[in-house]
Protein backbone atom coordinates (compact mmCIF):
# COMPACT_ATOMS: atom_id res chain seq x y z
CA UNK A 1 0.00 0.00 0.00
CA UNK A 2 2.90 2.47 0.91
CA UNK A 3 4.76 1.92 -2.34
CA UNK A 4 1.87 2.00 -4.14
CA UNK A 5 1.12 5.76 -2.43
CA UNK A 6 4.60 6.58 -3.54
CA UNK A 7 4.03 6.14 -7.03
CA UNK A 8 0.53 7.72 -7.13
CA UNK A 9 2.54 10.51 -5.56
CA UNK A 10 5.23 10.79 -8.12
CA UNK A 11 3.03 10.40 -11.45
CA UNK A 12 0.94 12.90 -9.97
CA UNK A 13 4.19 15.36 -9.19
CA UNK A 14 5.18 14.70 -13.03
CA UNK A 15 1.82 15.33 -14.07
CA UNK A 16 1.71 18.63 -12.09
CA UNK A 17 5.29 19.45 -13.80
CA UNK A 18 4.15 19.04 -16.94
CA UNK A 19 1.41 21.43 -16.64
CA UNK A 20 3.54 23.49 -15.01
CA UNK A 21 6.00 23.59 -17.91
CA UNK A 22 3.47 23.67 -20.88
CA UNK A 23 2.11 26.41 -19.36
CA UNK A 24 5.13 28.48 -18.68
CA UNK A 25 6.53 27.63 -22.26
CA UNK A 26 3.31 28.95 -24.13
CA UNK A 27 3.66 32.10 -22.01
CA UNK A 28 7.11 32.92 -23.02
CA UNK A 29 6.97 32.37 -26.71
CA UNK A 30 7.39 35.66 -28.15
CA UNK A 31 10.06 36.39 -25.44
CA UNK A 32 13.62 35.69 -26.77
CA UNK A 33 15.32 36.48 -23.76
CA UNK A 34 13.23 34.29 -21.60
CA UNK A 35 12.92 31.33 -24.60
CA UNK A 36 16.84 31.62 -24.74
CA UNK A 37 17.06 30.86 -20.63
CA UNK A 38 14.69 28.36 -21.07
CA UNK A 39 16.31 26.41 -23.77
CA UNK A 40 20.16 27.33 -22.08
CA UNK A 41 19.08 24.80 -19.02
CA UNK A 42 16.95 22.54 -21.19
CA UNK A 43 18.67 19.12 -21.81
CA UNK A 44 19.00 19.22 -25.60
CA UNK A 45 20.49 15.29 -26.33
CA UNK A 46 23.13 15.38 -29.49
CA UNK A 47 24.05 17.76 -32.52
CA UNK A 48 23.60 15.28 -35.62
CA UNK A 49 24.26 17.87 -38.07
CA UNK A 50 27.65 19.36 -37.09
CA UNK A 51 31.05 20.07 -39.58
CA UNK A 52 33.92 19.99 -37.01
CA UNK A 53 35.72 22.77 -38.84
CA UNK A 54 33.02 24.82 -39.25
CA UNK A 55 31.93 24.55 -35.06
CA UNK A 56 35.15 25.67 -33.56
CA UNK A 57 35.00 29.50 -33.32
CA UNK A 58 37.54 31.53 -35.97
CA UNK A 59 39.33 33.04 -32.33
CA UNK A 60 40.67 29.72 -32.07
CA UNK A 61 41.90 29.58 -35.07
CA UNK A 62 43.45 32.86 -35.13
CA UNK A 63 44.95 32.91 -32.18
CA UNK A 64 46.99 29.23 -33.31
CA UNK A 65 48.13 30.98 -36.21
CA UNK A 66 49.32 34.29 -34.06
CA UNK A 67 51.14 31.98 -31.46
CA UNK A 68 53.46 30.13 -34.49
CA UNK A 69 53.75 33.68 -35.95
CA UNK A 70 52.47 32.86 -39.16
CA UNK A 71 52.61 35.33 -42.56
CA UNK A 72 49.17 37.25 -43.83
CA UNK A 73 48.35 39.21 -46.56
CA UNK A 74 47.11 42.63 -45.17
CA UNK A 75 45.32 43.12 -48.00
CA UNK A 76 43.81 39.69 -48.89
CA UNK A 77 43.91 38.32 -45.24
CA UNK A 78 45.77 35.17 -46.72
CA UNK A 79 47.65 33.35 -43.97
CA UNK A 80 50.15 31.00 -44.77
CA UNK A 81 52.62 29.14 -42.84
CA UNK A 82 55.61 30.84 -45.27
CA UNK A 83 56.01 33.94 -47.27
CA UNK A 84 55.51 33.92 -50.92
CA UNK A 85 58.90 34.22 -52.98
CA UNK A 86 56.64 36.54 -55.13
CA UNK A 87 55.83 39.11 -52.95
CA UNK A 88 56.20 42.37 -55.02
CA UNK A 89 53.58 44.89 -53.57
CA UNK A 90 55.38 43.65 -49.54
CA UNK A 91 51.58 43.13 -48.35
CA UNK A 92 52.71 39.87 -46.08
CA UNK A 93 53.33 40.21 -42.96
CA UNK A 94 54.50 38.16 -39.62
CA UNK A 95 51.66 38.72 -36.90
CA UNK A 96 54.86 39.88 -34.73
CA UNK A 97 55.04 43.04 -36.88
CA UNK A 98 51.88 43.67 -36.74
CA UNK A 99 52.11 43.71 -33.07
CA UNK A 100 55.00 45.70 -33.03
CA UNK A 101 52.92 48.13 -35.28
CA UNK A 102 50.25 48.30 -33.18
CA UNK A 103 47.54 46.47 -35.67
CA UNK A 104 47.21 43.14 -34.34
CA UNK A 105 44.37 43.27 -32.68
CA UNK A 106 43.14 45.30 -35.79
CA UNK A 107 43.95 42.08 -38.25
CA UNK A 108 42.46 39.42 -35.76
CA UNK A 109 38.84 41.55 -35.98
CA UNK A 110 39.17 41.33 -39.72
CA UNK A 111 40.34 37.78 -39.53
CA UNK A 112 36.78 37.07 -37.17
CA UNK A 113 34.97 38.55 -39.87
CA UNK A 114 36.67 37.10 -42.65
CA UNK A 115 36.60 33.60 -41.13
CA UNK A 116 33.04 34.08 -39.73
CA UNK A 117 29.43 35.32 -40.29
CA UNK A 118 30.52 37.89 -37.75
CA UNK A 119 29.28 41.52 -38.68
CA UNK A 120 28.59 40.52 -42.01
CA UNK A 121 25.72 43.30 -43.06
CA UNK A 122 23.48 40.95 -45.69
CA UNK A 123 24.56 43.80 -48.75
CA UNK A 124 28.01 43.50 -49.77
CA UNK A 125 28.48 40.29 -50.64
CA UNK A 126 26.32 36.93 -51.49
CA UNK A 127 25.46 35.46 -48.17
CA UNK A 128 26.35 31.89 -49.52
CA UNK A 129 29.91 32.15 -50.74
CA UNK A 130 30.27 34.57 -47.41
CA UNK A 131 29.60 30.89 -45.63
CA UNK A 132 31.29 28.38 -47.89
CA UNK A 133 34.36 31.16 -48.81
CA UNK A 134 35.51 30.49 -44.59
CA UNK A 135 36.66 26.99 -44.92
CA UNK A 136 39.24 27.68 -47.18
CA UNK A 137 40.84 30.57 -44.98
CA UNK A 138 40.81 29.10 -42.17
CA UNK A 139 42.48 25.50 -43.62
CA UNK A 140 45.75 26.73 -42.52
CA UNK A 141 45.05 26.41 -38.67
CA UNK A 142 43.04 22.66 -39.32
CA UNK A 143 45.76 20.70 -40.54
CA UNK A 144 47.65 20.24 -37.33
CA UNK A 145 46.68 17.30 -35.03
CA UNK A 146 47.33 19.12 -31.66
CA UNK A 147 45.20 22.31 -33.00
CA UNK A 148 42.73 18.84 -33.59
CA UNK A 149 42.68 17.94 -30.30
CA UNK A 150 42.54 21.66 -29.17
CA UNK A 151 39.04 22.07 -31.28
CA UNK A 152 37.50 19.00 -30.11
CA UNK A 153 37.80 19.60 -26.77
CA UNK A 154 36.88 23.08 -27.25
CA UNK A 155 33.22 21.62 -29.09
CA UNK A 156 33.24 19.19 -25.46
CA UNK A 157 33.36 22.16 -23.19
CA UNK A 158 31.33 24.31 -25.18
CA UNK A 159 28.59 21.33 -25.82
CA UNK A 160 28.66 20.52 -21.72
CA UNK A 161 28.51 24.47 -20.80
CA UNK A 162 24.97 24.01 -22.98
CA UNK A 163 23.64 21.25 -21.51
CA UNK A 164 24.17 18.70 -24.84
CA UNK A 165 25.60 15.09 -24.41
CA UNK A 166 26.05 14.11 -28.03
CA UNK A 167 28.00 15.60 -31.18
CA UNK A 168 28.21 13.36 -33.95
CA UNK A 169 30.66 15.19 -36.08
CA UNK A 170 31.48 15.00 -39.38
CA UNK A 171 35.78 15.28 -38.81
CA UNK A 172 38.73 15.16 -41.17
CA UNK A 173 39.89 13.65 -44.27
CA UNK A 174 42.62 11.23 -44.21
CA UNK A 175 45.09 10.51 -46.78
CA UNK A 176 45.75 7.38 -48.79
CA UNK A 177 49.05 8.06 -51.03
CA UNK A 178 48.57 4.60 -53.21
CA UNK A 179 45.51 5.61 -54.03
CA UNK A 180 46.55 8.19 -55.92
CA UNK A 181 48.54 6.40 -58.87
CA UNK A 182 45.15 4.84 -59.88
CA UNK A 183 43.98 5.85 -63.50
CA UNK A 184 42.59 9.08 -63.74
CA UNK A 185 41.24 7.83 -67.43
CA UNK A 186 38.01 6.43 -65.08
CA UNK A 187 36.73 9.96 -65.16
CA UNK A 188 35.72 10.24 -68.77
CA UNK A 189 33.96 6.61 -68.29
CA UNK A 190 32.37 7.85 -65.47
CA UNK A 191 31.41 11.38 -67.75
CA UNK A 192 30.22 9.23 -70.68
CA UNK A 193 27.85 6.74 -68.85
CA UNK A 194 26.10 9.34 -66.84
CA UNK A 195 25.42 11.68 -69.82
CA UNK A 196 22.78 8.35 -70.91
CA UNK A 197 22.45 7.76 -67.23
CA UNK A 198 23.63 3.83 -67.65
CA UNK A 199 23.33 2.13 -63.96
CA UNK A 200 24.90 -0.99 -65.75
CA UNK A 201 27.96 0.75 -67.23
CA UNK A 202 28.59 3.11 -63.92
CA UNK A 203 28.30 -0.20 -62.05
CA UNK A 204 30.81 -1.76 -63.90
CA UNK A 205 33.41 0.69 -63.98
CA UNK A 206 33.01 1.20 -59.93
CA UNK A 207 33.67 -2.76 -59.99
CA UNK A 208 36.95 -2.22 -61.94
CA UNK A 209 37.47 1.05 -59.82
CA UNK A 210 36.48 -1.13 -56.28
CA UNK A 211 39.02 -3.93 -57.14
CA UNK A 212 41.90 -1.58 -57.94
CA UNK A 213 41.38 0.62 -54.46
CA UNK A 214 41.14 -2.68 -52.18
CA UNK A 215 44.35 -3.92 -54.69
CA UNK A 216 46.35 -0.56 -53.39
CA UNK A 217 45.66 -1.42 -49.68
CA UNK A 218 42.48 0.74 -49.12
CA UNK A 219 42.46 -1.36 -45.75
CA UNK A 220 45.60 -1.00 -44.37
CA UNK A 221 45.14 3.15 -44.99
CA UNK A 222 41.68 3.12 -43.41
CA UNK A 223 42.96 0.68 -40.19
CA UNK A 224 45.76 3.33 -39.45
CA UNK A 225 43.44 6.16 -39.26
CA UNK A 226 41.56 3.98 -36.97
CA UNK A 227 43.94 2.49 -35.37
CA UNK A 228 46.61 4.72 -35.06
CA UNK A 229 45.16 7.96 -35.13
CA UNK A 230 41.41 8.47 -34.25
CA UNK A 231 40.62 5.88 -31.97
CA UNK A 232 44.37 6.87 -29.32
CA UNK A 233 43.45 10.75 -29.69
CA UNK A 234 39.96 9.92 -28.25
CA UNK A 235 40.93 8.07 -25.47
CA UNK A 236 44.12 10.51 -25.02
CA UNK A 237 41.67 13.21 -24.92
CA UNK A 238 39.14 11.62 -22.55
CA UNK A 239 36.58 12.65 -24.89
CA UNK A 240 33.92 10.23 -23.41
CA UNK A 241 32.88 10.44 -20.18
CA UNK A 242 29.93 9.99 -17.99
CA UNK A 243 27.95 13.56 -19.31
CA UNK A 244 29.06 13.77 -23.05
CA UNK A 245 30.06 11.47 -26.00
CA UNK A 246 31.44 12.28 -28.91
CA UNK A 247 31.38 10.29 -32.42
CA UNK A 248 32.35 11.24 -36.07
CA UNK A 249 31.43 10.66 -39.65
CA UNK A 250 33.76 10.70 -42.55
CA UNK A 251 33.00 12.57 -45.47
CA UNK A 252 34.03 13.13 -49.40
CA UNK A 253 33.44 16.60 -51.08
CA UNK A 254 31.15 16.52 -54.32
CA UNK A 255 33.45 19.39 -56.08
CA UNK A 256 36.30 17.15 -56.73
CA UNK A 257 36.51 14.83 -59.92
CA UNK A 258 34.08 11.48 -59.63
CA UNK A 259 37.26 8.96 -59.60
CA UNK A 260 39.14 11.04 -56.67
CA UNK A 261 35.55 11.23 -54.82
CA UNK A 262 34.48 7.65 -55.44
CA UNK A 263 38.41 6.37 -54.32
CA UNK A 264 38.02 8.25 -51.00
CA UNK A 265 34.00 7.21 -50.50
CA UNK A 266 35.43 3.31 -50.21
CA UNK A 267 38.58 4.53 -48.19
CA UNK A 268 35.53 6.30 -45.80
CA UNK A 269 33.59 3.68 -45.79
CA UNK A 270 36.04 0.89 -45.05
CA UNK A 271 37.05 3.11 -42.05
CA UNK A 272 33.48 3.62 -40.77
CA UNK A 273 33.13 -0.24 -41.25
CA UNK A 274 35.74 -1.09 -38.77
CA UNK A 275 35.87 1.73 -35.82
CA UNK A 276 32.61 2.04 -33.72
CA UNK A 277 34.02 5.49 -33.44
CA UNK A 278 33.54 6.23 -36.98
CA UNK A 279 29.48 6.15 -37.28
CA UNK A 280 28.81 7.36 -40.40
CA UNK A 281 29.56 9.03 -43.67
CA UNK A 282 28.96 11.97 -45.42
CA UNK A 283 28.98 14.18 -48.63
CA UNK A 284 29.90 17.70 -47.95
CA UNK A 285 30.35 21.41 -50.18
CA UNK A 286 28.28 23.19 -51.60
CA UNK A 287 25.06 21.88 -53.18
CA UNK A 288 24.71 24.23 -56.15
CA UNK A 289 28.24 23.99 -57.34
CA UNK A 290 28.89 23.02 -60.92
CA UNK A 291 30.59 20.30 -60.39
CA UNK A 292 28.14 19.13 -57.63
CA UNK A 293 25.08 19.74 -60.24
CA UNK A 294 27.06 17.82 -62.78
CA UNK A 295 27.74 14.83 -61.26
CA UNK A 296 25.09 14.84 -58.71
CA UNK A 297 23.31 11.53 -60.15
CA UNK A 298 26.93 10.08 -60.51
CA UNK A 299 27.38 10.39 -56.70
CA UNK A 300 24.11 9.13 -55.80
CA UNK A 301 24.92 5.96 -57.55
CA UNK A 302 28.32 5.91 -55.73
CA UNK A 303 26.55 6.11 -52.20
CA UNK A 304 24.21 3.30 -53.64
CA UNK A 305 27.65 0.91 -55.10
CA UNK A 306 28.89 1.50 -51.41
CA UNK A 307 26.41 0.44 -49.35
CA UNK A 308 26.55 -2.89 -51.32
CA UNK A 309 29.88 -3.73 -50.16
CA UNK A 310 29.39 -1.93 -46.72
CA UNK A 311 25.71 -2.78 -45.63
CA UNK A 312 26.30 -1.89 -41.65
CA UNK A 313 27.54 1.21 -42.50
CA UNK A 314 25.18 4.16 -42.14
CA UNK A 315 25.36 7.59 -44.16
CA UNK A 316 23.49 11.19 -43.88
CA UNK A 317 23.79 13.27 -47.20
CA UNK A 318 23.51 17.27 -47.62
CA UNK A 319 20.44 17.10 -49.91
CA UNK A 320 18.25 19.62 -51.29
CA UNK A 321 20.30 22.69 -49.77
CA UNK A 322 19.01 24.89 -52.38
CA UNK A 323 16.48 27.92 -52.89
CA UNK A 324 14.93 29.25 -55.87
CA UNK A 325 16.89 31.07 -57.92
CA UNK A 326 20.21 29.25 -56.67
CA UNK A 327 20.07 27.02 -59.80
CA UNK A 328 17.47 25.95 -62.81
CA UNK A 329 14.16 25.39 -60.84
CA UNK A 330 13.93 21.89 -62.49
CA UNK A 331 17.13 21.57 -61.09
CA UNK A 332 15.14 21.25 -57.66
CA UNK A 333 12.93 18.42 -58.44
CA UNK A 334 15.01 15.59 -57.88
CA UNK A 335 18.07 15.93 -55.41
CA UNK A 336 16.11 14.33 -52.20
CA UNK A 337 14.18 11.78 -54.26
CA UNK A 338 17.72 10.62 -55.44
CA UNK A 339 19.39 10.73 -52.14
CA UNK A 340 16.82 9.10 -50.62
CA UNK A 341 15.68 6.22 -52.83
CA UNK A 342 18.20 5.56 -55.02
CA UNK A 343 20.96 6.05 -52.75
CA UNK A 344 19.19 5.17 -49.76
CA UNK A 345 20.75 8.00 -47.50
CA UNK A 346 19.42 7.03 -43.40
CA UNK A 347 19.42 10.66 -42.75
CA UNK A 348 19.16 13.84 -44.93
CA UNK A 349 20.94 17.14 -44.11
CA UNK A 350 18.67 20.48 -44.59
CA UNK A 351 16.15 19.32 -47.09
CA UNK A 352 14.85 22.52 -47.64
CA UNK A 353 13.57 22.20 -51.42
CA UNK A 354 11.41 19.53 -50.53
CA UNK A 355 8.43 21.31 -51.76
CA UNK A 356 9.68 21.49 -55.45
CA UNK A 357 10.38 17.97 -55.58
CA UNK A 358 9.09 15.96 -57.89
CA UNK A 359 5.92 14.16 -56.11
CA UNK A 360 7.14 15.84 -53.08
CA UNK A 361 3.73 14.33 -50.80
CA UNK A 362 4.71 10.86 -52.09
CA UNK A 363 8.51 11.38 -50.81
CA UNK A 364 7.50 12.76 -46.89
CA UNK A 365 5.18 9.59 -46.95
CA UNK A 366 8.37 7.35 -48.04
CA UNK A 367 10.76 9.02 -45.58
CA UNK A 368 8.27 9.21 -42.78
CA UNK A 369 7.69 5.23 -43.51
CA UNK A 370 11.61 4.35 -43.67
CA UNK A 371 12.10 6.17 -41.06
CA UNK A 372 14.66 8.83 -42.92
CA UNK A 373 15.22 11.76 -40.55
CA UNK A 374 15.48 14.94 -41.55
CA UNK A 375 18.18 17.47 -39.79
CA UNK A 376 17.01 20.55 -39.68
CA UNK A 377 19.35 23.74 -39.54
CA UNK A 378 17.48 26.72 -39.05
CA UNK A 379 19.45 29.53 -38.78
CA UNK A 380 22.05 28.22 -41.06
CA UNK A 381 19.17 27.84 -43.60
CA UNK A 382 18.33 31.41 -42.89
CA UNK A 383 21.58 32.93 -43.35
CA UNK A 384 22.90 30.63 -46.75
CA UNK A 385 19.60 30.54 -48.12
CA UNK A 386 17.76 33.15 -47.17
CA UNK A 387 14.83 30.93 -46.53
CA UNK A 388 12.92 31.17 -42.94
CA UNK A 389 9.98 30.99 -41.10
CA UNK A 390 6.58 29.64 -43.42
CA UNK A 391 8.96 29.48 -46.55
CA UNK A 392 11.09 26.74 -44.59
CA UNK A 393 9.45 22.87 -45.11
CA UNK A 394 9.73 22.25 -41.23
CA UNK A 395 6.17 22.25 -41.07
CA UNK A 396 6.05 19.99 -44.24
CA UNK A 397 8.11 17.37 -42.65
CA UNK A 398 6.46 17.67 -39.06
CA UNK A 399 2.79 17.11 -40.93
CA UNK A 400 3.97 14.15 -42.67
CA UNK A 401 5.71 12.51 -39.53
CA UNK A 402 9.27 13.02 -40.96
CA UNK A 403 11.43 12.10 -37.72
CA UNK A 404 12.97 15.89 -36.90
CA UNK A 405 16.27 16.26 -35.31
CA UNK A 406 17.13 20.17 -34.61
CA UNK A 407 20.92 20.53 -35.61
CA UNK A 408 23.77 23.63 -35.96
CA UNK A 409 25.79 22.91 -38.96
CA UNK A 410 28.13 25.02 -38.53
CA UNK A 411 27.98 26.75 -35.40
CA UNK A 412 32.08 28.58 -35.17
CA UNK A 413 31.45 30.44 -38.59
CA UNK A 414 27.83 30.94 -37.97
CA UNK A 415 28.00 32.50 -34.38
CA UNK A 416 25.21 30.24 -33.35
CA UNK A 417 24.42 27.23 -30.87
CA UNK A 418 22.06 24.48 -30.22
CA UNK A 419 19.98 26.97 -27.93
CA UNK A 420 19.38 29.61 -30.91
CA UNK A 421 18.03 27.09 -33.01
CA UNK A 422 15.17 25.97 -30.51
CA UNK A 423 14.71 29.85 -29.66
CA UNK A 424 13.98 30.31 -33.35
CA UNK A 425 11.85 26.65 -33.59
CA UNK A 426 9.87 27.49 -30.56
CA UNK A 427 9.21 31.63 -31.84
CA UNK A 428 8.36 30.52 -35.36
CA UNK A 429 6.67 27.68 -35.23
CA UNK A 430 3.58 28.01 -32.64
CA UNK A 431 2.06 24.94 -33.79
CA UNK A 432 5.08 22.98 -32.14
CA UNK A 433 4.62 21.61 -28.26
CA UNK A 434 6.91 21.60 -25.79
CA UNK A 435 6.70 17.78 -26.08
CA UNK A 436 7.15 17.85 -29.40
CA UNK A 437 10.48 19.19 -28.71
CA UNK A 438 11.09 16.34 -25.79
CA UNK A 439 10.64 14.32 -29.00
CA UNK A 440 13.42 16.17 -31.27
CA UNK A 441 15.76 15.52 -28.56
CA UNK A 442 14.95 12.27 -27.85
CA UNK A 443 14.88 11.77 -31.50
CA UNK A 444 18.78 13.30 -32.05
CA UNK A 445 19.56 10.26 -29.81
CA UNK A 446 17.20 7.39 -31.65
CA UNK A 447 18.43 8.45 -34.98
CA UNK A 448 21.99 9.02 -34.42
CA UNK A 449 24.36 6.41 -36.37
CA UNK A 450 26.36 4.88 -32.84
CA UNK A 451 26.75 1.18 -33.10
CA UNK A 452 26.66 0.30 -29.41
CA UNK A 453 22.82 -0.07 -28.61
CA UNK A 454 24.02 0.17 -24.86
CA UNK A 455 25.48 3.60 -25.47
CA UNK A 456 22.19 4.77 -26.56
CA UNK A 457 19.96 3.30 -24.31
CA UNK A 458 22.71 4.84 -21.49
CA UNK A 459 22.24 8.31 -23.56
CA UNK A 460 18.29 7.99 -23.54
CA UNK A 461 18.52 7.28 -19.61
CA UNK A 462 20.60 10.09 -19.01
CA UNK A 463 18.20 12.26 -20.99
CA UNK A 464 15.77 10.86 -18.75
CA UNK A 465 17.35 11.65 -15.32
CA UNK A 466 18.27 15.60 -16.88
CA UNK A 467 15.06 16.29 -17.66
CA UNK A 468 13.17 15.03 -14.60
CA UNK A 469 15.46 17.69 -13.31
CA UNK A 470 14.92 20.72 -15.47
CA UNK A 471 11.19 20.16 -15.52
CA UNK A 472 11.30 19.71 -11.59
CA UNK A 473 13.47 23.37 -11.34
CA UNK A 474 11.01 25.12 -13.93
CA UNK A 475 8.02 23.96 -12.57
CA UNK A 476 9.11 24.89 -9.02
CA UNK A 477 9.56 28.86 -10.29
CA UNK A 478 6.18 28.56 -11.38
CA UNK A 479 4.67 27.91 -8.00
Amino acid sequence: MKKLLVLTLSLWSLAVNAQNIDRYFDGIRNNTAALTAFFSQMPKGGDLHNHYSGSVYAETYIDYVVDRNYFINIITLAVDSVKPKSDPLDEWFRFSQLKTMNQLNEYKQKLVQKWSVKDYNGVSYPSDLQFFETFGGFGIANNNNSRLEVGLLELKRRAQKENVSYIETMFTGFPCPALKTIDGNFNEQLATAQQTRDEAQVKKILDQMYQLVQDKGVVSCAKAFNDEFLAPMHKRLRIDDTSFTMRYQNYVSRVVPPADLFKNLVLYFESADRSPLIVGVNIVAPENNEVSMRDYWLHMQMFKYCHSKYPNVKYAMHAGELALGMVKPEEMTWHINEAVRTAGANRIGHGVDIPYEYKSYDLLKYMAKNKTAIEINLYSNEFILKVKDDEHPFNLYKEYNVPIVICTDDAGVLRSNLTRQYVLLAKRYKNVSYEDIKQYVYNSIDYSFIEEESLKTRLKADLDTRFRKFEKTISAQQQ
